[in-house]
């Protein structure tokens, strides 16, 4: 797809102006799921022992980000900053695609999830969440007698 980073393309500009009003609404899909609300992307699993969460956040600084379980629901805030340049008479942003700005994303954790038990780690702009299953939930075997 073509694309000018000059702003006297009438195309270019009629993309910009439909991504804008498109993002103002949170009416349209893109690869962060639904506008504004699906940064960052999450993968979420589970096994007998505990519950996987991995979070996509690159760019984002460790100290922005905030992980916390209250009654059962996990949330994920942070912010992460623009690395443009602020646009004034000197320079100019051309495309900027790239989610800026704060986040929050909240899940509802199964009955039988310890909230006691959740680690977090953050990896080369991947944060994986573990949250450990009760023991008393925990499969096990009868012995026969």
């Amino acid at each position: 797809m073509y694309r000018s980073l000059f702003p006297r393309d009438l195309f270019a500009e009629m993309d910009r102006l439909q991504r804008d009003v498109q993002q103002a609404f949170d009416l349209s899909p893109t690869i962060r799921g639904f506008a504004r609300n699906g940064f960052p992307a999450l993968n979420v699993g589970s096994t007998p022992e505990a519950l996987e969460i991995y979070a996509f956040a690159p760019g984002v600084e460790p100290s922005t980000l905030e992980v916390n379980l209250e009654r059962g629901l996990l949330t994920i805030l942070g912010e992460r900053k623009s690395a443009l340049p602020e646009a004034d008479d000197k320079a100019a942003v051309h495309i900027n695609e790239r989610f800026e700005g704060a986040f929050r994303r909240v899940m509802t954790l199964p009955d039988d999830a310890d909230p006691d038990a959740v680690d977090a780690k953050l990896r080369d702009g991947v944060l994986h969440i573990t949250v450990r299953r009760r023991a008393s939930a925990q499969p096990r075997r009868i012995a026969i007698q």
